[in-house]
């Protein structure tokens, strides 16, 4: 190790130590759990506006929901501030009894009021995460009578458009914006009725099995154990998480028991500390994909014959072989894996020959100039390396921009890109229309229209075919005949040729001391830690 690194390892594990009970051997407390993690998008607690798998982690152990998904199975539904609740006939509403022995970190009572007032809070603010009611036609205007509490411990949701409600339930187990908020408390705060969503951010007013003790922006999260937690309250006393960039400080920070967590690590040290018997890892899928894509606004991709010429022109083995292990795995579809609707993998390849000829058929027999955008980071800027080598192959010039989420994304969501390397997709609830209404689906494709949420959108591909079949699948209640549509979908997003090439569907590996017991990481990121215990 050069003396730089070294000199960061120290700083950074006299750091963690000064936050917890020092021990001897530089093991951490049986008490307290120490997470070493990046923070660089943990930007904002509020979950009106806080998205992102980072804060989802945080806030999953500072709130509750109403209802929970299995960490390994998502599509079972398990019950939490909700005993229970009842679709109606027409599916058009959904109504749930609330238990009543629940309070907040401020002594409050949780209620019904808080239920109704924390999601009518999302769509009145209009921030990051409005959107995703906003697809199932809730706005700022229809919510009050569309989410109401009828009593102290009874919430009923009326749909203001047909939907599937198994997916209205799924994303309630699953969204960042589903957590319960303490409204007297959060009011409490309110400045210019803002609905205290300056407090919020950098504070919370949860009932979960953690209360917030500190958090500072790109350093740590320290929550201290609820011990009113309606359930049993946890083993743990302490909850560290500390922000932590530098794969190789924390590989030693893990080795030497001075962290019990380590995430987003490099493959190398992954694997280094997979030969540890002091360290186990826990991979999980998430329902994010790993893509390549093009944008339709620019004359060249609105070719067909050239897109599918990009798509000859990506070596999916190859990128899943050498650079996505540890990341995901390789999955060419646009629902995720494990769905029942989800097809048998296309097969593409990478075939230079093939996609020379389809590139000479659409008037660039020499190629042509373009440009790949990419966040500067593993493995994105590995994918798009490669990818920039398979294109040069067609006589391809792809030049590589890196940048920030902003720059890169924003690039997309402007509409001004012409390639780019990325991740996304939805599928946070195990239903095919999360995946395919991120990805494929785009109602409106004018410029004006700023649907900003679809990435159908963002790329221009408009297929009002597969448009029309989405919309009926949704609202089909023969499941046969439903997974046959979204069947359907795909095979017509194979044929037309998509402008999104998926390439990988995403792992999330997290290392663990082999003490801790009872961690399950969730494919939705809703990872939660009232169960952990450490076993010395």
């Amino acid at each position: 190790m050069n003396v730089s690194n070294l000199l960061k390892y120290c700083t950074l594990s006299m750091a963690v130590s000064a936050t917890i009970v020092p021990s001897a051997n530089a093991i951490t407390p049986e008490n307290q759990l120490v997470i070493g993690m990046s923070m660089d998008n943990l930007l904002s607690l509020d979950p009106a506006s806080a998205s992102g798998l980072d804060v989802v982690g945080v806030n999953s152990n500072l709130y509750d929901m109403l209802i929970e998904l299995a960490p390994k199975e998502p599509s079972k539904i398990s019950p939490a501030i909700a005993k229970t609740w009842v679709i109606s006939e027409d599916g058009n509403r959904i109504t749930f009894q609330l238990r009543d022995d629940v309070t907040f970190h401020s002594g409050n009572k949780l209620t019904a009021q808080d239920v109704a007032w924390s999601f009518q809070r999302v769509l009145k603010l209009n921030l990051a995460l409005a959107s995703t009611w906003k697809t199932y036609g809730f706005t700022a205007d229809n919510v009050e009578q569309a989410i109401q509490a009828k009593g102290d411990y009874t919430v009923e949701i009326t749909l203001p458009e047909k939907t599937d409600p198994k997916l209205v339930l799924y994303t309630l187990g699953s969204s960042p914006s589903a957590f319960i908020i303490d409204s007297k408390e959060a009011l409490k705060h309110e400045v210019k009725d803002d609905l205290g969503h300056a407090w919020l951010t950098t504070n919370a007013a949860g009932s979960g099995p953690f209360k917030l003790r500190d958090w500072r922006a790109k350093d740590r999260v320290l929550m201290n154990r609820y011990d009113d937690y309606w359930r049993e309250p946890s083993e743990m006393s302490r909850i560290v998480m500390r922000h932590m960039t530098e794969s190789q400080s924390l590989r030693l920070m893990l080795e030497r028991g001075d962290i019990d967590i380590a995430m987003g690590m490099s493959i190398p040290d992954i694997e280094a500390l997979k030969k540890d018997d002091n360290v186990r890892s826990e991979a999980n899928i998430r329902g994010t994909l790993y893509y390549v894509a093009v944008s339709m606004k620019d004359a060249k991709f609105s070719n067909k014959k050239v897109r599918e010429a990009i798509r000859h022109l990506i070596d999916y083995k190859g990128i899943n072989d050498s650079i996505m292990p540890n990341y995901g795995v390789l999955h060419q579809r646009p629902l995720k894996l494990g769905l029942p609707a989800t097809l048998p993998e296309p097969g593409y390849g990478l075939n230079v020959k093939k996609a020379k000829a389809l590139l000479a058929e659409a008037g660039y027999p020499d190629g042509f100039k373009t440009s790949i955008r990419v966040l500067s980071q593993l493995p994105f800027i590995n994918i798009a390396t490669s990818v920039q080598s398979t294109l040069a192959q067609a006589g391809i010039d792809a030049e590589i921009i890196t940048g920030t989420g902003n720059q890169v994304y924003g690039a997309m969501r402007e509409r001004k890109f012409e390639m780019l390397v990325g991740r996304g997709g939805g599928g946070i609830e195990p239903h095919p229309h999360s995946s395919l209404r991120s990805l494929v689906y785009n109602p409106n494709n004018s410029d004006e229209a700023k649907l900003t949420n679809f990435q159908g959108w963002r790329t221009g591909f408009f297929s009002p075919e597969i448009n029309t079949i989405i919309e009926k699948a949704l609202l089909e209640k023969d499941t046969q005949k439903q997974i046959e549509m979204y069947q359907d979908v795909q095979n017509l997003y194979d044929t037309q040729i998509g402008a999104i090439f998926p390439i990988s569907q995403m792992v999330d590996t997290v290392l663990l001391r082999s003490d801790v017991k009872h961690y399950e990481g969730h494919q939705a990121a809703t990872t939660r830690l009232r169960e952990v215990t450490k076993e010395r």
